[in-house]
């Protein structure tokens, strides 16, 4: 199907007016544009009411599309709702083009000192901002294939059986939890609900003890604390450190060794765009800025990015001075935020370009002197770029029964953590992602109705879940859906939670009774 076309009669001298004033070449240049422009508009004509005359300026199909012909038929055919095949294609792009060069012929009517260079850089620059006001969506930044050569590292995987002893029965019968066999789990995540001093910590520091030792060494982990750990705890853990050789970074004494701007891609462009709207939007989510302040540390990010050669990455200290610079010294909670941030040192800020910390354990322990956005702030920094990081390596395989394991991912306070429906959908994801990476998710939170959210069940996606004791004991519908158990259990969890005692627990899991008491 030719597309031959002419502009309206009245268009003909605008087509002449305009390649002159916006001085890009040919005449099918400013047509090409006019097209756009209307298009940018979002209004839809109408065949009946809109189609104009066809006594102006004329068109063959090479001519007016190039090597780009597709394209302007996949707009016209999304903007409408058409099949590429439609017999009328061709009038709506002749009216988009005399649409377009009438609004055109208007605007620098109206403005005579406007140049066809100012109309370019204004609606370009507006149609990079519309891609970055899109909603900004916790999906993975995808690096393209060199990139990933480049920056990502694929974290080895130990493929034997993680055989972890969670406790024991009554009669002393050791019970054992097969991490990754594939036969028996359809995936390594796990919840841990319970009340402070019940044991649950305790339980966690020993299944971590054991990845590390049944793996060699090979799997390694974080546990992200989000409270901060006291005095008396860090003397507690000593052994667990120096079993797991973990290194604790107290924030903001020490900084954990990674730069969490260097997610973003600062090759391709597009990613790079998205990128920055991510980190804005982690900032905007837990800093609760304004829109104004938004846009400042949005402009302030491309320009520091703009800056960089050779791959290099910005801290949050150049950050932070590049919005003092636009906006002014003003107090202001954004720039309270970005002066935490620099100020603290909660991060390094050389980049980790073959991300060795993941073959280290860290425990990283976020002060409660530390004020609450920094914080969030903070964990959301890391947990991002650990998900970014794994999501652009390849997938850990199964051999046999047993799925391939890098990383345990353990969050501590999980249900202040993902309160925010938008924290939720970033957990929902890793959850249904980052398991094929050989990553393990551990959430362990005080109760349990902050797993079974309305919009979101953790639980369901931790398909291992231990219950210690808890506050509400007595909510029977709300325990056996977080262990995901039915009616038939139901009594004998009943019977087990009035029984429960510090150290003991009840665990949907497959390789014992479920809702059956054992101790720790």
């Amino acid at each position: 199907m030719l597309i031959n076309l002419r502009t309206s009669e009245a268009n003909k001298p605008v087509v002449q007016e305009l390649t002159k004033r916006l001085n890009l070449g040919t005449e099918n240049v400013v047509s090409r544009i006019a097209f756009a422009y209307s298009l940018s508009k979002g209004v839809k004509l109408s065949l009946e009411n809109d189609l104009k005359d066809s006594k102006g300026k004329e068109y063959k199909d090479d001519i007016l599309f190039g090597k780009y012909r597709d394209y302007y038929i996949a707009m016209i055919c999304q903007h409408y709702s058409l099949y590429k095949s439609d017999k009328d294609i061709g009038k709506y792009i002749k009216m988009h083009i005399d649409h377009g060069l009438t609004l055109m012929n208007k605007l620098f009517e109206e403005n005579k000192n406007y140049s066809g260079l100012d109309f370019l850089l204004e609606n370009i620059e507006r149609g990079i901002e519309k891609l970055e006001e899109n909603d900004v969506t916790n999906d993975a930044i995808i690096f393209d294939e060199q990139t990933r050569r480049n920056r990502i590292s694929n974290k080895d995987y130990f493929t034997g059986a993680i055989r972890i002893l969670v406790g024991s029965s009554f009669d002393d019968e050791k019970i054992y939890f097969n991490l990754n066999d594939t036969s028996i789990h359809n995936n390594a995540h796990i919840a841990v609900a319970g009340n402070s001093g019940t044991g649950k910590t305790y339980f966690a520091n020993r299944l971590l003890e054991q990845v590390v030792s049944e793996t060699k060494g090979e799997v390694n982990f974080i546990f992200l604390d989000f409270k901060g750990i006291t005095a008396e705890d860090e003397k507690a853990n000593s052994v667990f450190f120096n079993k797991t050789k973990t290194e604790l970074i107290k924030a903001p004494y020490k900084p954990f060794p990674i730069n969490p701007l260097s997610f973003i891609d600062n090759v391709n462009e597009k990613n790079k765009i998205m990128g920055i709207s991510k980190f804005v939007d982690i900032i905007t989510s837990y800093s609760n800025i304004g829109k104004n302040q938004q846009q400042t540390l949005k402009d302030a990010t491309r320009e520091v990015f703009a800056s960089k050669k050779n791959g290099q990455y910005p801290s949050f200290r150049e950050i932070y001075d590049k919005v003092i610079e636009i906006d002014g010294d003003k107090a202001s909670t954004l720039k309270e935020v970005l002066q935490s941030l620099s100020e603290l040192d909660l991060f390094e800020t050389k980049v980790d370009l073959k991300n060795s910390f993941l073959n280290k354990n860290y425990y990283m322990s976020l002060s409660g002197d530390l004020p609450r956005n920094i914080r969030f702030t903070s964990v959301f920094l890391i947990i991002n770029y650990i998900y970014n990081t794994f999501m652009n390596m390849d997938n850990a395989p199964i051999e046999g029964k047993y799925q391939g394991m890098r990383y345990v991912l353990l969050i501590d306070e999980a249900h202040v953590i993902f309160k925010e429906k938008k924290s939720q959908d970033l957990l929902e994801k890793i959850l249904r992602e980052i398991r094929s990476k050989g990553v393990s998710v551990v959430l362990l939170s005080q109760g349990i109705e902050e797993f079974n959210q309305p919009s979101f069940d953790f639980s369901s996606m931790c398909e291992t879940a231990f219950l210690f004791d808890i506050k509400d004991k007595t909510n029977l519908k709300m325990m056996q859906k977080f262990l995901g158990i039915g009616d038939k259990d139901g009594q004998k969890l009943k019977s087990s939670m009035e029984k429960i005692q510090k150290y003991q627990l009840v665990s949907n899991l497959k390789e014992f009774k479920v809702g059956e008491l054992f101790k720790a």
